[in-house]
């Protein structure tokens, strides 16, 4: 049992993004008696840009959009992060972002300090023609601040492969030569990198694999449950089934399906292709995503959207471990129940980190102008995901906090001694 105490600590009440944030930073220094100075200093963003956007729309009409671009810590190397389109981007979200990104990438110990970027725009409202527009006039307001040495952005909400082809042949010509490394998440024949697709939701099974190991449990048929079948869960579930698990529940938004003897990934994902979700696959139970969370199965990966698992259903979870391929699926109030009933939770900042690796990756190819296949790319993801894992595991064990807690401090004291090295609050 974990003293409430602790409990506590594990993640802030819920707030606004940077509250939220800046609280976790807080805990982090205390627990890890970080120099006041460097804790100070980590507060703030090195910098954060806002530029305002015009863009000629489809009606002839020219319409002002704001974004942002955030730049947290380069203590470990150059920014990364990427680049959202949403109307309810805000500069404090960006900020908050931008320093998880800095954690996230300290987790998975990849040379980068974390930034993020945001454009307040409504892309369903808007035509690819305007999108491209919206898309290479950004890229030249932020263009000074960016670079393979500097900034190098990637996709995220509402943007994708041929956002970042736009940036990086905007960046080019602003240049006067192709730079393939200034962006991530590319098209393949534009410099991007095999696997990438698939980059998250294999650093989620590789995450579930190494749980079922430190659990006792026998990963051959551990059953699995997947709330969310998008990009992630889809990938989760394939990989896993390929390495030997069994998936008896996967849900969209629609709703979800189970079957006790296992579900095939792929029959799913053919189905949801062509009837719009998994809902009504043949030989499968229809159920809720509520009860899908809640369903009695060895690991439980919410892969969809944030606050799934609240209060009110975190006591019902039957899940050995919980893997968090979403991004914060857990509130604040679950963290202290699953914790309490000694279920395992592998954080978000870990268990998804998969993407930002495998970036790494290919920003490595692009200033080496060299091309590795996918077998490499996947040899290469696992070791770095497989290691993240063991060292926040170490430090949940050393520090007896729950992974969450470990994960922070790590990736919080690796920025600190880095900062401390260059002389920062020495």
């Amino acid at each position: 049992m974990i003293e409430p105490s602790i409990v506590k600590e594990i993640i802030p009440l819920n707030g606004s993004p940077l509250e939220n944030a800046l609280k976790q930073l807080e805990i982090a220094a205390e627990i890890l008696k970080l120099n006041p100075e460097i804790h100070e200093r980590l507060k703030y963003p090195e910098r954060s840009l806002t530029v305002s956007i015009p863009v000629k729309m489809d009606n002839g009409q020219v319409k002002t959009f704001i974004g942002y671009r955030v730049q947290h810590n380069s203590a470990r190397g150059p920014y990364k992060g990427g680049i959202r389109y949403h109307p309810d981007v805000t500069l404090e979200e960006v900020k908050a972002l931008a320093m998880w990104m800095t954690w996230k990438c300290a987790v998975v110990d990849i040379p980068y300090g974390g930034a993020k970027g945001g454009v307040i725009c409504n892309p369903k409202e808007m035509s690819l023609s305007e999108k491209e527009r919206l898309t290479r006039r950004y890229t030249i307001a932020i263009a000074p601040i960016i670079g393979p040495y500097q900034d190098i952005p990637a996709p995220d909400v509402y943007t994708d492969a041929q956002t970042m082809a736009w940036i990086m042949d905007t960046y080019s010509q602003l240049k006067g030569y192709r730079e393939p490394g200034v962006v991530t998440g590319k098209p393949v024949n534009c410099g991007g990198l095999l696997g990438r697709e698939q980059s998250t939701g294999r650093g989620v099974a590789l995450c579930v694999r190494e749980a079922t190991k430190v659990l006792g449990i026998k990963f051959k048929n551990a059953t699995v449950a997947i709330q969310g079948y998008g990009n992630v869960g889809v990938y989760a579930a394939l990989i896993l089934k390929e390495m030997g698990a069994k998936i008896i529940a996967v849900s969209d938004s629609k709703g979800g399906i189970y079957s006790k003897s296992g579900i095939d990934p792929k029959a799913a994902l053919s189905h949801k292709q062509k009837t719009g979700s998994v809902v009504g696959l043949a030989g499968c139970e229809t159920i809720s995503n509520e009860e899908l969370l809640t369903i009695e199965c060895d690991i439980l990966i919410p892969a969809a959207l944030e606050n799934v698992i609240t209060k009110s259903n975190a006591s019902n979870i039957k899940a050995k471990a919980i893997v968090e391929g979403a991004n914060g699926p857990t509130t604040t109030e679950a963290d202290e129940i699953l914790n309490a009933n000694k279920v395992l939770v592998v954080p978000d900042i870990l268990a998804n980190a998969g993407g930002v690796t495998v970036s790494y990756f290919e920003w490595i190819q692009n200033l080496t102008r060299e091309s590795w296949s996918e077998e490499t790319v996947n040899k290469k993801l696992e070791e770095k995901i497989v290691n993240a894992f063991y060292q926040v595991y170490k430090w949940s064990q050393e520090l007896k906090r729950p992974m969450r807690l470990a994960a922070l401090a790590l990736a919080v004291n690796r920025v600190a001694e880095a900062m401390k090295m260059f002389g920062f609050g020495s």
